[in-house]
């Protein structure tokens, strides 16, 4: 996305000193239009939105909110459609972006700080890590509902027969998680012609980046450091990635991501997504458990985090009227509800003591929100994350693919294709960011 707005940035930059010009809130009588546009989702979501939007509007006359839900049919239709309006400075007042992108928008003068809206105590009741995937500069820029966690599931049933002890597994505390070691040494038991051991392949998109993350930091170092240098390239980062295309090269793991390859029996472990626990629930017909996010030998716990956020425009004439809005939004029970809704981990903690939350008291969906409040990290809050995102993707799909179809894992083409990754992401921030 990066790459197709950035070429509009010069258009934008007259709009982006309007914020000191701003309306403030509308007199008493008028009535405020609050637009609002997010990616369309499944039916109880669309339903939460309606209800309240209808509980918020009839409260609240002189505010009165719509929204339009974008298809995103096509992965890109949505982000189309904000660059567009962003050309035309025709915006809507809220919307809503991916948490890697809320960088990007701070970044280039399309959204607006949101932190005379929130108080220090309300933003201590969010996991810390969605308040930093939300920060910029300082500021934060947008606010979330929702949450997102990885962890490491495995077949019961199937570990068992082949000599693994579940009941380590399940003992696990987050101070205590499986190495990287260990992880290898249970898919080397669980290979077989009918099995693969594990599955660490979400897409050859951004779920590469967003899982995979992790365990760099474990090894010692981020993908990009707080100064924007390129540590994906690093000595720390080529046995990172040699230690995942060794589970592709030796057939422990497939390079394709398969759909539903756990579920459906055909791998014994994978390294999964929060939202696998309710389809495990629904679906699965064998005992399965989930533990925390594989750690490094010698690193610390770290585990990926990250979802959508509301964001107001450069273009909302009443960020006042927007703001009250999303402080009610952002309440916990709100929270709570459109969190049960979209069956994602909530960001608030006290959202928790609702009773929409009541299933994450213990079991798989507590482990992710102990992960989310004590070793989520967010991707790299950089705007030109986007570039990095892609060209990471890029190369490890080259790096994945070398190692299934050789055999063996080549660490001088692994150096090769990250310190392409690194040129990338550093030629792209120093063109448009770097001061």
């Amino acid at each position: 996305m990066k790459k197709r707005m950035s070429v509009i940035l010069a258009l934008t930059m007259a709009a982006t000193t309007m914020f000191s010009a701003v309306p403030a809130m509308a007199k008493d009588g008028d009535v405020v239009n609050i637009t609002i546009w997010s990616p369309t989702d499944r039916e109880q979501v669309e339903t939460w939105w309606t209800e309240k939007i209808a509980e918020w509007n009839e409260a609240n006359p002189n505010i009165q909110v719509s929204r339009e839900a974008i298809d995103r049919s096509d992965s890109y239709a949505y982000d189309n459609k904000i660059a567009t309006a962003v050309t035309s400075n025709d915006l809507p007042d809220i919307f809503y972006v991916d948490g890697p992108q809320v960088s990007y928008y701070a970044a280039n003068g399309i959204s607006i700080p949101l932190s005379d809206y929130f108080t220090e105590d309300d933003l201590s009741d969010f996991v810390p890590s969605s308040i930093a995937q939300n920060t910029y500069d300082g500021q934060l820029y947008a606010i979330g509902a929702t949450e997102s966690s990885v962890a490491f599931y495995y077949n019961k049933d199937y570990l068992k027969e082949c000599g693994v002890d579940t009941d380590d597994l399940d003992s696990r505390t987050l101070d205590n998680p499986i190495t990287w070691d260990e992880m290898a040494e249970i898919a080397e038991k669980c290979t077989t012609d009918n099995y693969v051991g594990t599955h660490i392949i979400m897409d050859h998109g951004e779920g590469l980046p967003y899982a995979l993350e992790p365990m760099y930091i474990s090894e010692g170092k981020d993908y990009i450091s707080k100064e924007a240098d390129g540590y994906v390239n690093s000595e720390e980062a080529v046995k990172t990635t040699s230690y995942l295309a060794d589970l592709i090269a030796k057939g422990y793991a497939n390079i394709e991501p398969i759909t539903d390859e756990f579920l459906n029996g055909a791998c014994a472990t994978m390294l999964g997504g929060s939202w696998e626990v309710a389809t495990l629930e629904a679906n699965a017909d064998f005992d399965w458990g989930v533990t925390y996010y594989p750690v490094s030998e010698t690193g610390t716990a770290v585990s990926p985090c990250g979802d959508w956020a509301a964001a107001v425009s450069k273009d909302c004439e009443n960020p006042d009227a927007a703001g009250e809005f999303l402080q009610w939004l952002m309440n916990s029970e709100n929270v709570a509800t459109y969190a049960d809704a979209i069956a994602k981990p909530a960001t608030r903690n006290s959202a928790y003591d609702e009773e929409a939350m009541a299933d994450y008291k213990e079991g798989a969906r507590a482990l992710m929100v102990e992960q989310l409040n004590n070793t989520a990290v967010p991707r790299p809050r950089t705007p030109s994350y986007a570039t990095f995102s892609s060209a990471y993707a890029e190369a490890m799909t080259n790096i994945l693919s070398d190692a299934a179809t050789n055999g063996e894992v080549d660490d001088d083409y692994i150096q090769s294709e990250l310190d392409t990754v690194a040129e990338t992401f550093t030629e792209d921030y120093e063109t448009y960011y770097a001061e």
